[in-house]
């Protein structure tokens, strides 16, 4: 597993050499994790001269080992970027997912015949979106890729955005028509842009891990829901699986305080009989869980995506998904606005993007964090209600079907790249 690292040079004559309207870039995007790749592998075509932006030369989330559902509506987005035959090969498909209630029997089987599909989704490890995006990039001629770099001031302007950024110990101010944070959940440039949040904490935090179990996973994801909070199983290659296990804070850190041993025991209670003896592979990490959504998506020469822009509770694997929509949807309105050579920084053009995305991601917010609520608790009345709507899902085929597409994002507004 090796993670292209690419070195910066002054020297591009791209950095120093501005054009006729004093422009550097058409586009600078800051935060060269997969969403801020994704933008820019999908303007490969647009004419746009980009610059992207990043920090840390290794991830943090591949140092993690970090691992994803990818849903159906990405996985198109990567075919129409033309990157998806490099992916694939080193991701496991699913195409079964079982929902279930703690104890309850009766257990929600979504499966390929629902959409008539030969999968429902992948799950990918960081690394193995991370390192094509990042190889295609390098291969797109449009494109400057700064690693490691730092912006360390940002200033917006009416007609032109001014980036100072530090390379080593040097520093140099690029200008560009438009500005994109990709930089993460704690979004230096949207703290800086002033762009306020709202959202919380959760009682809960995730515990991520990688198992292998004695019998074969048959492409099977699980979210199982218990009063603690859900439980999810997703099929890795080499019969390895993700488990993704949430709990209160204090519960969480005593769970990953045990040793081995008793973590499996632990973990096998909520993991099930289904897949034999388990084996821990590698470490356990923690997280805290939250719900987070910008007030707004942009301003006049600016726009966030990704987790700059919204977190959501991991429930349903939709965070990074998200992510991925945001950054095809704002390509889209880019490349559309460039080839009517009109102003990709002016805030008309942007706001459409916000109209589009931010509402999608609301829902998808609101969504998870109802699932969350409604399934973390022992209160009767909600037992009743959610092993009802268990009960209809599973016999209800309009409305099992229409769970299942909203899950792997086949709902709402379908960017070009994904048709």
């Amino acid at each position: 597993m090796s993670i292209l690292q690419l070195t910066p040079t002054l020297a591009n004559s791209q950095i120093t050499i501005r054009d006729n309207w004093g422009y550097d870039y058409d586009l600078v995007i800051v935060g060269g994790g997969i969403v801020g790749l994704t933008l820019a592998a999908a303007l490969k075509d647009s004419g746009l001269n980009i610059l992207l932006i990043e920090a840390k030369v290794t991830s943090a989330a591949v140092a993690k080992g970090q691992a994803y559902a990818v849903h159906m509506l990405s996985a198109r987005i990567f075919q129409g970027i033309g990157i998806w035959d490099k992916i694939l090969p080193n991701i496991e498909k699913y195409n079964q997912v079982c929902l279930s209630d703690a104890d309850y029997p009766d257990v929600v089987k979504f499966q390929t015949a629902d959409l008539g599909t030969s999968e429902l989704g992948y799950v990918a490890e960081h690394y193995a979106l991370l390192e094509p995006l990042q190889q295609f990039v390098h291969n797109c001629p449009n494109v400057t890729y700064l690693c490691p770099a730092e912006v360390i001031k940002t200033a917006n302007q009416l007609d032109i955005v001014k980036i100072t950024i530090k390379i080593n110990e040097t520093t140099q101010e690029i200008r560009s028509k438009l500005l994109v944070a990709a930089d993460g959940s704690k979004s230096p440039i949207r703290e800086a842009a002033g762009i306020k949040t709202k959202g919380w904490k959760y009682w809960q935090s995730c515990i991520v891990a990688f198992v292998k179990p004695e019998q074969p996973h048959s492409n099977t994801a699980y979210e199982k829901f218990w009063s603690s909070g859900p439980f999810a199983i997703l099929p890795l290659p080499g019969n390895r699986c993700r488990i993704v296990w949430t709990a209160p804070h204090q519960e969480a850190k005593a769970l990953c305080a045990l040793n081995d041993e008793e973590f499996l025991a632990e973990l096998s209670k909520r993991y099930g009989q289904h897949g034999g003896k388990l084996e821990l592979l590698g470490e356990r990490f923690i997280f805290q869980v939250q719900l987070m959504q910008s007030d707004r998506y942009v301003l006049p020469r600016l726009a966030l995506i990704g987790d700059s822009a919204h977190n959501c509770h991991p429930v349903g694997g939709q965070g990074l998904n998200l992510g991925i929509r945001d950054a095809a949807a704002l390509a889209e309105i880019i490349h559309t606005a460039s080839k009517n050579h009109q102003d990709i920084g002016n805030i008309s053009i942007l706001k459409q993007y916000e109209g589009w995305r931010k509402k999608e991601n609301l829902a998808i917010l609101g969504f998870t964090d109802l699932l969350d609520r409604v399934f973390s608790n022992n209160l009767l009345p909600v037992v009743i209600i959610r092993r009802l709507g268990l009960w209809l899902m599973q016999r209800v085929p309009i409305l099992k079907i229409f769970a299942l597409k909203l899950m792997i994002g086949l709902k709402g507004k379908t960017p070009k790249l994904a048709k």
